[in-house]
């Protein structure tokens, strides 16, 4: 009987102690910022991870991938550089891998934000080349987008805009077209 007892006592200790071990977490979905994560003197590291775009002239369809680092100048307002890896692929033509280099000025718009949010327009001038022929042409691109904050220094962004490329400036040639992206941001602050 004693040992059924302290069974029984067992059992129930063990389930009681595994009843308060239960936590019940969700993902952090958004996250009020204000202006602190675009404030002068920081830094935002990421990127967009799916471009993709069409080209009006070459009826082409391309995906990429856009590495960037800025550094705020003033409030809302920030300065970088990014990098450009993709793959334009075209009917009845060889694949095309592509890539570039181009600074790059970026700028929150403070009507129409949230606590969680900001709309952003971006411009950037550079350089781009591709594995098909030796063409280093400038390249240049407009876009607007949307930085949805999910925790106090990552946001998640979507971009729309206009990109151009002009791949031989002797011959006249060139492609431009319209493109969309998905990425993601992650703010630093500087010293203060």
């Amino acid at each position: 009987m004693k040992k059924i007892t302290l069974f029984l006592a067992l059992l129930g200790g063990l389930s009681l102690g595994l009843q308060a071990q239960s936590i019940e977490t969700r993902p952090q979905t958004t996250a009020n910022v204000g202006m602190d994560p675009i404030k002068q003197g920081n830094w935002m590291v990421g990127g967009s991870l799916g471009n993709i775009g069409y080209s009006f002239e070459g009826k082409s369809f391309g995906i990429g991938l856009q590495p960037r680092a800025g550094y705020f100048i003033s409030d809302g307002l920030a300065i970088g550089a990014q990098a450009t890896l993709g793959l334009t692929t075209e009917k009845g033509a060889d694949n095309e891998w592509n890539y570039g280099i181009a600074p790059f000025v970026r700028y929150y718009f403070p009507g129409g934000a949230s606590a969680s949010g900001r709309f952003f327009g971006q411009g950037d001038v550079g350089i781009a080349g591709s594995s098909v022929g030796d063409n280093v042409s400038f390249a240049l691109g407009a876009n607007v987008g949307y930085a949805h904050f999910i925790t106090q220094s990552v946001a998640l962004e979507v971009t729309a805009g206009y990109n151009y490329s002009k791949a031989n400036i002797n011959a006249g040639g060139g492609h431009n077209g319209l493109g969309v992206g998905l990425g993601f941001q992650i703010y630093l602050p500087g010293r203060r």
